[in-house]
């Protein structure tokens, strides 16, 4: 039986009160929010944060882990599902990778695999989605890579320095990374 939630180089865990000091670092820069989030880029203090990640507790339909590095177990971003609806088996991916010694380093893209596998092996999903800004282009090559069909377009939907910018839906059905996953 294999190892859940583990990669090579990444595993997925629980956050603890330690990590804290990162991730408010994070939601302290506004170049990290302005991939992460679809509101405008307004660093959060510590309370906030905390208040962000709370409503992640006692709830079915969201779930976080943290992104730790396997050698260090230094926590180097989040990724979770939200908006679970479980009668449709339908779930909202979402990733940030906060520490930018870890970005472009295929990481990220190692620890949406883990969360994709669990969604469709262990949560029995049927679809796994997200939604990503134009913009984000190295973001957009990732998910196109793992599996991700981009599906439609809000136009216009987000304002970043006087310009407008689209957000593309994108989904990937447990049939699809099923044969993905035999080659």
């Amino acid at each position: 039986m294999k190892v859940l939630l583990k990669g090579e180089n990444i595993k997925l865990g629980s956050i603890k009160d330690e990590d804290f000091t990162y991730i408010n670092s994070w939601y302290d820069d506004s170049d990290f929010l302005r991939y992460y989030d679809m509101v405008p880029s307004i660093p959060k203090g510590e309370k906030e944060v905390q208040e962000v990640f709370e409503e992640f507790k006692g709830t079915q339909e969201r779930m976080i882990f943290a992104i730790r590095d396997v050698s260090s177990n230094e926590i180097i971003g989040v990724i979770g599902f939200d908006d679970i609806i479980w009668t449709n088996r339908v779930a909202t991916l979402f990733i940030g990778i906060g520490n930018i010694k870890y970005r472009n380093k295929g990481l990220g893209k190692e620890a949406i695999r883990l969360l994709i596998d669990f969604g469709f092996s262990e949560l029995n999903l049927h679809r796994i989605q997200l939604n990503v800004l134009a913009y984000n282009i190295s973001a957009i090559k990732l998910y196109e890579s793992v599996g991700f069909r981009r599906e439609g377009e809000y136009r216009e939907f987000i304002l970043r320095d006087y310009k407008r910018y689209s957000m593309y839906l994108y989904g990937l059905l447990k049939d699809e990374w099923v044969e993905r996953s035999k080659v």
